[in-house]
């Protein structure tokens, strides 16, 4: 746009960021901020965008993603085009033969359902590499896949114990199958080469402009900072900060070292102070506090099942203190961080909220706007905790679905009850729960339309694998308004945004999707066919299909 030059959109739908707007709304831009929303008028200063029919919304933030993560993994030997055995194998052949003097091969972003109890075994990846170790996680990051290489450089063998926080899966005979569970990861993820700086700034770009073309225009990246020896991602953002290249609003969630305890806090207060520039800042600290269902590493209040429905005499991992977290949760508060917890079992979302309520009550009822994503399974118990304490609820709406995760190595395990507990949306905004939506990408798509198609069917979008069959537990659907408010100002209140981003009213960057159906009227079945054809930011179009 030239300087004071006038932009109008009309002639589609207006989504605000809470509802539809009447029709014949039009939306007016100048200087990258929104100067009028409204009925359409004449303006001899103004050019025209027509939306064709289609719908202006604000950009989507997904408020849980790992996009350095992502689109490092987008660089390497990315799984996700696969889904049986055969395919992960062929996809890891063709990887190793292109990249002949690659030390590691790595990448991942296969599914667990793919596999026997979600279990993969070494002698699949030695049968097509056996001279350089292959270290591939899941696509949930909660478990890795090696071969035999890589578990003989790490010394693990039949003799090796399982760590605390992790599970070495074994054979019959007791030796390393070549899956490792959660913290096991960490025996051999020690011994990989270090990622570069440069490494993770590419990869950075590389998954902005995956998000951007999908109308994501802001985020909260779930872990920056230290983790697990990894570099800091947080310097490929100040990088591009600098240099102009971060086109998004990023925050970042600092990451909490669970064998830690507040010896830690100077440490991310340092982080948050050096974290800053432009559009970036590390202002949220991580806590995961339990694991995933499938591996029955996700903190229950009640033991898993086993296959033959009984008790199995285990209830999943707590990876911090329960009786220490409610004591950091506290500090962080006190320090003016907001917490984002990963809160996957009832136990687990549980223990999150009384860490909250520790740290309401010690700031004389007020806080920060501390998130718990996930929320798997959920006690009836603890929902309307939720909005007595101004804890948001962090959805992953693809996840609420019957999938072969779901129906083959979840609901089995959690039986009928517990099943019926799983992703409760609706009765979370029944009780009055603030609502935010990630994708939790590489995990799963980050397509915010697919995660609203998710959300109001409980069912697959039709181009996903597997689609169709009943809705899951579809009395906790949402409408389509109330998941978009989700992804736009509800993501946009907990990144500390409402005044900049997240809804369309006057003052506020222009920073839009625009998509080709007008989601107003779109029947449900079709909202996953519908596509972003523009991305805008602060006024000027950073995506076009």
């Amino acid at each position: 746009m030239r300087p004071g030059e006038e932009l109008v959109f009309h002639n589609g739908t207006v989504f605000d960021g809470r509802q539809f707007r009447p029709a014949g709304t039009s939306v007016r831009i100048s200087g990258g901020k929104i100067t009028a929303v409204g009925p359409t008028g004449p303006s001899y200063r103004a050019a025209a965008v027509d939306l064709a029919g289609g719908t202006l919304l604000p950009g989507f933030i997904d408020a849980h993603v790992h996009p350095v993560f992502a689109g490092d993994q987008l660089r390497r030997c990315d799984l996700r085009t696969a889904s049986t055995p055969a395919g992960y194998v062929a996809l890891v052949a063709a990887y190793a033969a292109d990249h002949p003097d690659e030390e590691w091969i790595t990448g991942g972003g296969w599914s667990m359902d793919a596999f026997p109890g979600g279990i993969p075994t070494r002698e699949l990846l030695d049968a097509v590499v056996a001279d350089r170790p292959v270290y591939l996680p899941n696509r949930d990051g909660h478990g890795v896949w090696v071969n035999s290489k890589a578990l003989a450089l790490a010394g693990i063998d039949r003799s090796t114990p399982d760590p605390a926080d992790g599970r070495i899966e074994r054979d019959a005979a007791g030796e390393p199958n070549g899956m490792l569970q959660e913290g096991a990861a960490l025996l051999v993820s020690r011994l990989l080469p270090a990622v570069t700086g440069e490494d993770w700034y590419q990869a950075l770009l590389t998954a902005q402009a995956h998000l951007l073309s999908l109308g994501i225009t802001g985020w909260q990246d779930a872990i920056v900072g230290r983790n697990h020896g990894e570099p800091d991602p947080i310097e490929a953002y100040l990088r591009a900060a600098q240099a102009g290249t971060l086109v998004a609003n990023a925050v970042g969630a600092l990451w909490w070292n669970r064998d830690r305890g507040l010896e830690q806090l100077p440490e991310l207060l340092e982080s948050r102070s050096t974290g800053r520039a432009g559009r970036f800042r590390a202002t949220s600290v991580k806590m995961m506090l339990d694991g995933v269902a499938e591996n029955h590493t996700a903190a229950m209040l009640e033991p898993y099942l086993d296959s033959d429905g009984c008790s199995a005499g285990h209830s999943g991992l707590d990876f911090i203190d329960p009786r220490e977290l409610p004591r950091f949760v506290t500090a962080l508060d006190r320090e003016g961080f907001q917490v984002h917890f990963h809160a996957l079992g009832d136990r687990a979302v549980r223990n999150a909220l009384d860490a909250v309520a520790a740290a309401r009550q010690a700031a004389g009822g007020r806080g920060l706007r501390h998130h718990l994503a996930h929320l798997q399974v959920v006690h009836p118990d603890d929902i309307p905790r939720f909005a007595r304490l101004s804890a948001t609820a962090n959805i992953q709406p693809l996840w609420a679905t019957h999938e072969p995760q779901m129906d083959e190595l979840t609901i089995p395990f959690l039986g009928q009850r517990r099943s019926g507990w799983q992703y409760p949306f609706r009765s979370l905004l029944d009780s009055g729960s603030p609502l935010c939506a990630g994708s939790d990408w590489p995990v799963s798509s980050p397509n915010p339309l697919w995660g609203a198609h998710v959300a109001v069917n409980r069912s697959l979008p039709a181009m996903a694998e597997g689609h169709g069959g009943d809705p899951f537990l579809p009395g906790q659907a949402l409408g389509l308004a109330e998941v978009l408010a989700a992804y736009t100002s509800g993501s946009a209140r907990v990144n500390g945004l409402e005044e900049s981003a997240g809804a369309i009213r006057e003052g506020l960057d222009a920073d839009f999707a625009i998509v080709n159906a007008d989601l107003a009227h779109l029947p449900a079945e079709e909202i996953c066919q519908a596509a972003v054809a523009q991305t805008w930011v602060r006024g000027e179009v950073v995506y076009q299909q």
